[in-house]
């Protein structure tokens, strides 16, 4: 992450705004990166490559889940992120910081509501633990 300059901007963007860990702006980036690939955007070019919001919140709870499991609301929590409004916040700060661009009708509301953190991790773990708990 230190290519381009990103891990300066970020920098810049938590000495305006303390309230999410670093690492929650860059896995806000690499959910973005994850989101591409999985939607097979990342082969596009111009307008056709872009995310919109509720898209990349599906990209965030799918990469979350995969990095962090069960344990995922603790590791968003422990980063500052209380909702997925939260990531709105992000997502315009690496816009404002230059690190990722917006179309007119993108908006800080589109990730509001996206998801329960705790309903969401457990409700795509629960087999896994059901079937773990079963065993003892």
């Amino acid at each position: 992450m230190t290519t381009d300059g990103i891990e300066d901007r970020i920098q810049a963007v938590r000495r305006r705004d303390r309230r999410f860990d670093r690492a929650a702006y860059e896995f806000v980036l690499d959910a973005l990166d994850h989101t591409m690939v999985h939607l097979g955007k990342d082969r596009m070019t111009g307008e056709e490559r872009h995310i919109g919001g509720r898209e990349l919140l599906l990209g965030i709870r799918g990469l979350a889940a995969e990095q962090f499991g069960p344990m995922a609301p603790v590791v968003l929590r422990r980063w500052g992120l209380r909702g997925t409004g939260d990531f709105g916040e992000i997502v315009f700060s690496l816009i404002d910081a230059g690190l990722l661009s917006r179309r007119a009708e993108d908006s800080r509301l589109d990730f509001v509501d996206g998801f329960d953190f705790d309903h969401a991790f457990a409700e795509s773990f629960r087999d896994r633990l059901e079937a773990i708990s079963e065993t003892e």
